[in-house]
């Protein structure tokens, strides 16, 4: 039976003293309605702590069997500041690859709660917005690469801008490059580099800035989007000033600003290539079954074989457009697009006497001989005609 609440400290201390004088210390056990095993305990707390020892103590264990060692919490520590921006997912999944065995991932995220390693971030409701291009998302490796820069910031070599490539089935980041400017044969020379690694893509997706698009162009078309469309590569563009539209690359450029921008590094692209290394073949992505980006990737099948001399469109006549973006067409002149100077555009009989004008496979607009006119695509989306 329990001690009365109401005087059990002062029973206690009657008891204790009297136990130290009784010969029948079972009887008075039952006197005071307890047992023999808690009349024992009290008696013993009392000859080694005194009156203290009559306190309550807390219940709670002095110890846990299943506890994670200190070895275990500080390799977890360790594992934190090495990748600082990496929550308790990625750190359990790395922790087993290189152990073997891991705790749990709350087991993980508790020792970071409580060495102060993790900062609560404010949840804010999703807004639903639209998309210009078709929203589907790639399905394998080199289906859909994404394409920016990150935006400058200023280091110990000067401003830096570097150029990323990202192919977004498997998260890879296939160039993080210091460029020295952002100028249109710049950017296509560090673009070769990387189709000789990989070869092309089926599609890039970008924004609508210099170098990867004109906004007052025809279409959007650039020298270097151009180039794109030479290669057999489609093009797919966000809406103006919505970056979310890209949201995943944009993502990644937080992580490069986050890691890289303040790093105090000397050596920039050293810097640069020590970084996508790890991201590649360190971080674990969940939205990949925590596998690595490169154990995901494997290169294109479509090598990259130089830049083609020219266009060819089998069946239908073609022309040359002149650096000016002037075309000559059965005696007349139509402007296209100076982003297409030197190369072939393919012109096929349309409906109404009209010549459908196509480079490559992208379909341009319409050359209408009665009025001398080009009627150029109004593209409603970013899935951009294409050529039957």
């Amino acid at each position: 039976m329990p001690w009365k609440t109401q005087t059990q400290m002062n029973q206690r201390i009657e008891f204790v003293m009297r136990a130290q004088t009784t010969e029948n210390f079972r009887a008075l056990c039952r006197e005071y309605g307890i047992s023999p095993k808690v009349g024992y305990k009290w008696s013993r707390r009392f000859v080694q702590h005194g009156l203290e020892g009559l306190k309550e103590e807390s219940r709670r264990p002095k110890s846990s069997p299943t506890g994670l060692s200190e070895e275990v919490v500080c390799r977890i520590v360790l594992f934190r500041e090495r990748h600082p921006h990496w929550g308790a997912k990625k750190i359990h999944e790395l922790y087993q690859r290189s152990r073997g065995e891991a705790p749990s991932q709350s087991s993980i995220k508790r020792i970071l709660e409580k060495c102060g390693l993790v900062k609560k971030r404010r949840t804010r409701s999703a807004v639903e917005s639209g998309r210009l291009h078709s929203g589907a998302k790639a399905q394998a490796p080199n289906e859909i690469w994404t394409i920016d820069f990150k935006g400058w910031w200023h280091d110990a070599n000067g401003r830096c801008d570097p150029l990323t490539i990202r192919d977004e089935f498997s998260r890879k980041v296939l160039e993080l490059r210091a460029l020295e400017n952002a100028k249109t044969e710049t950017v296509k020379a560090a673009m070769e580099e990387v189709f000789k690694r990989h070869g092309l893509p089926g599609r890039i997706r970008s924004d609508n800035g210099a170098p990867f698009a004109s906004s007052s162009a025809l279409l959007g078309l650039s020298r270097l989007s151009a180039w794109w469309l030479a290669l057999g590569i489609d093009l797919e563009r966000g809406r103006p000033g919505c970056p979310q539209d890209n949201g995943a690359h944009e993502r990644l450029h937080l992580d490069i600003s986050r890691q890289l921008e303040h790093a105090g590094y000397t050596e920039r692209q050293a810097a640069f290539d020590i970084w996508r290394k790890e991201f590649n073949e360190e971080r674990p992505h969940e939205a990949l079954g925590m596998r690595f980006p490169s154990e995901v990737y494997r290169d294109s099948e479509r090598k990259y074989e130089g830049t083609p001399e020219k266009l060819l469109y089998p069946g239908i006549e073609s022309r040359r457009v002149k650096a000016d973006g002037m075309m000559s067409f059965e005696g007349k002149v139509y402007f296209l697009s100076r982003a297409l100077g030197g190369w072939d555009v393919g012109l096929a009989p349309a409906q109404g006497g009209r010549w459908e004008a196509r480079f490559g496979r992208l379909v341009l607009g319409h050359l209408e001989t009665a009025t001398e006119a080009f009627l150029p695509i109004v593209a409603q989306s970013q899935e951009v005609p294409q050529a039957a």
